[in-house]
């Protein structure tokens, strides 16, 4: 027996391994750093966390809120401290990003230092998140080596290398926790070829570098969706017309010898509309449902698959 559940939903949901981001709408992202979140030299928005906020916004996503708690020059047990009696857990995020550990290299704090409060700060984002270490993802530690400050230290070489020992050990508490890890140091790396990467201030990341930033970001969410739709979706059904205006048409490819369930669900995961069709060719009216973006989702068993669909005025 064969039992279709297409699901409309406001929400994506990507996986690479073991890891995968779960992003969903209305968006409220707490964002956990220093300097480099809260974008030092740069106007607000063109903080990363403000452009990717953005970004989610044309992509057909509701912004609720980007909550900042992130100061320059802060280590990790100063983001210990500022985050310690908060009650994060109740604030309802959704999406949590954690960005530490220049400082600790900077002011010469030992190591072990880092490899004792990192794992317990992506314990915290993880909690704050939920518990669902799909909603939470790491930002690698870029390269200040690469800056005119870092050049004029004298030492340029060493701070590299020593970033990239936190990095390491960053993306391998990561992946022990299932969180993902964007690596964006070779980005900031580019910083003496591209003097435009690097802020006024000669140290800290430019806006036009947090957009690259975001750009990876971006890309690895679009790449693993695209891929899960080529070997899932396609082959399972089409959506037409799209942008819709009334009526959805959705057309299974493998037939179903059972009831077909529906269920549109809205951004807040109410369930707006319930039936079951004994159909492979399906329309479902959605004049009534508010103008936005929704993704369509399949599940045939263990086989599923996602399209996209716009929402539109009738009128």
């Amino acid at each position: 027996m064969k039992l279709y559940a297409v699901i409309l939903i406001l929400a994506f949901s990507f996986k690479a391994k073991s890891q995968n981001i779960n992003i969903q709408s209305p968006v409220r992202m707490l964002a956990l750093g220093d300097s480099y979140t809260i974008g030092q030299s740069v106007e607000a928005g063109m903080r990363w966390p403000n452009q990717f906020g953005d970004s989610l916004t044309n992509r057909g996503y509701q912004i609720d809120e980007i909550h900042y708690i992130a100061t320059t020059g802060w280590r990790t047990d100063n983001l210990i401290s500022a985050i310690k009696n908060k009650n994060l857990e109740n604030q309802g995020y959704n999406l949590v990003s954690l960005l530490i550990g220049v400082n600790n290299q900077y002011q010469n704090a030992p190591f072990s230092k880092y490899e004792n409060e990192f794992p317990a700060l992506l314990d915290s984002a993880i909690r704050y998140a939920g518990g669902d270490p799909s909603r939470v993802f790491v930002v690698s530690i870029p390269d200040y080596a690469f800056t005119p400050f870092g050049q004029s230290s004298g030492n340029a070489s060493a701070i590299s290398q020593e970033l990239d020992q936190y990095n390491a050990f960053a993306k391998l508490i990561s992946a022990q926790k299932n969180v993902v890890f964007f690596n964006i140091t070779p980005i900031s790396r580019l910083g003496v070829q591209k003097p435009e990467y690097v802020a006024n201030d000669g140290l800290h990341p430019s806006g036009t570098q947090y957009t690259e930033w975001v750009k990876l970001i971006l890309e690895y969410i679009e790449g693993t969706l695209k891929s899960e739709k080529i070997n899932s979706s396609q082959q399972l059904f089409k959506i037409q017309p799209n942008p819709v205006k009334d009526v959805l048409k959705i057309t299974i490819f493998e037939k179903s010898t059972s009831d077909v369930m529906i269920q549109l669900v809205d951004a807040s995961g109410k369930i707006v509309y319930n039936n079951t069709f004994n159909s492979d060719s399906i329309n479902i009216p959605v004049a009534q449902f508010q103008n936005g973006s929704y993704w369509v989702k399949v599940l045939n068993g263990v086989r599923s698959g996602t399209e996209r669909m716009i929402k539109v005025d009738s009128r």
